[in-house]
Formats: C-alpha cells, sequence, structure tokens
C-alpha cells in the first residue's frame, strides 16, 4: 500500500468516534466554540474516507493523529508485532477526562500522556488502552472516584502497578504482578476512591478477538464438514435404497 492510497481508504465508526471525541476534548478545552465543534462533528459523521476526516482535527493539538488508519491485523503487539511502535514519545491525545453526573471514554487510537488525571463524581468512566499508542515507557493514570467508577482496560503484556487508596471503595489490584513484556509500557494506576472504585482489567486487543472469533468459526465449519453419513450422505428414499442394499 503507497502513502496515496491511505486518504482514499474507508474510515470505520469507531475511526469517526475517536475524531469526535477528539472534538468534545477541544470544545471542553475552548479550543472550539459550540458552533464550530457541531459543524465538525457533522462532517465527522459524514465522512467516508481518511482523507475527509483528516482535516476536521488538523488545527488542534493532535495534529489529526486521531484519523490515523488502524495498524494492520496480525501487526499489533501480542500478535507478533513490537511495542517499539506503540510509544510514541511527544504529548497525549489528552491529559484529563471529569465525569460529574455523567460519563466518559477514552478508547480507539489515542496516546496517553505521561500523566493522565480523571474524576468521576456520581458518573463513571472509561480508560481503553488496547490500542493506544504510550508517551512514554512509563505512564500514571491518576483517578479519583467519589461515589463513582473507573474502569481501565489494559492489552495483555502490560505491566500494571496499583498504588491507589480506598475509603469505603477501592482499587482493583488483580492484574497487579503480571509480568509485562520485553519493551511494553508499565501503567501506574494512583488516586483515591471514596464510595467507588477503580477497576484494571486486562483484555486482548478487538482485531485480535476477532480473528479469534474467525477462527472459532472455521473449526466449527470444519468439524461440520468432518461429519459424514454412515451410508455415503444419502437421504431419503435414496438413503432407505442404500439401507436395503446394505442388508
Amino acid at each position: 500500500m503507497t502513502d496515496d492510497a491511505v486518504p482514499d481508504l474507508r474510515a470505520s465508526d469507531a475511526d469517526r468516534e475517536r475524531v469526535a471525541e477528539v472534538l468534545r476534548d477541544a470544545l471542553a478545552e475552548g479550543r472550539l466554540d459550540m458552533a464550530e465543534f457541531e459543524e465538525r462533528l457533522d462532517a465527522t459523521y459524514r465522512a467516508r474516507t481518511y482523507g475527509e476526516l483528516a482535516p476536521i482535527t488538523r488545527d488542534l493539538p493532535v495534529g489529526g493523529a486521531a484519523a490515523t488508519p488502524p495498524v494492520p491485523l496480525g501487526k499489533e503487539p501480542g500478535a507478533g508485532g513490537s511495542w517499539a511502535g506503540r510509544i510514541v514519545g511527544g504529548e497525549g491525545s489528552s491529559t484529563g477526562a471529569v465525569a460529574v453526573m455523567s460519563g466518559f471514554r477514552r478508547r480507539g487510537r489515542w496516546t496517553v500522556p505521561r500523566k493522565f488525571t480523571c474524576f468521576t463524581f456520581w458518573g463513571g468512566g472509561e480508560i481503553d488502552l488496547r490500542e493506544a499508542d504510550f508517551a512514554d515507557r512509563e505512564v500514571e493514570i491518576d483517578c479519583y472516584a467519589i461515589m463513582g467508577g473507573v474502569e481501565i482496560v489494559v492489552p495483555p503484556g502490560v505491566e500494571v502497578v496499583v498504588r491507589g487508596v480506598g475509603i469505603m471503595g477501592g482499587f482493583d489490584q488483580r492484574e497487579e504482578g503480571v509480568p509485562g513484556d520485553p519493551g511494553a509500557p508499565r501503567v501506574i494506576v494512583t488516586g483515591f476512591a471514596f464510595w467507588g472504585g477503580v477497576g484494571v482489567e486486562r483484555k486482548a486487543p478487538r482485531a485480535e478477538r476477532r480473528r479469534e472469533k474467525l477462527r472459532g468459526g472455521d473449526e466449527r465449519r470444519e468439524l461440520d464438514g468432518s461429519r459424514h453419513d454412515p451410508l455415503g450422505g444419502l437421504h431419503g428414499p435414496h438413503r432407505r435404497e442404500r439401507h436395503r442394499d446394505a442388508d
């Protein structure tokens, strides 16, 4: 595939949602007013290719990174790829998130900063790192959950360290202590939870899970094909006739 062909690639719903998330952050930070936000959001959901998505965030801090084509299947870490391409340096796509009686979500292709701070009050948040890039080899996610919760999803191979404090709440430590892959990022989860919780869950990237699902379907089809009729696969009257011949 040549670079000239990339703008013509069809964008997915996930690609459009990543651009929409960048626009929401820009609105919250005052980089866009409401009229600009609504205009660009409408253009985002009407876009069909990467070439149409890229200009929407070109003048925002991410520099259009939200419209970057996804990693080809089989090249992500854990499937024969390398973590080196995911530790990109520079600044993160966003440095924090707030949910007050609401929710937030960071997922898809985004860059995790060296320190990401989030706060939830009577709300919830999701921080999904499975397809993310990392600004550094070690990143810190600082969570404050007051009568709310935060769910952090990490891919296999990432080392997790949990240092948060909970009062009538807690930080999930089940994924702590699992050795990381060579060169993989280290994610430190810190903060404070009061009548709330911060969960950490390890899941395979969506592309890998899709491959496993397809592989399972192929295996089932192969198994079904291996089942043969003891009378040669004949049915109905032909089968009965064959049965009489056998007698």
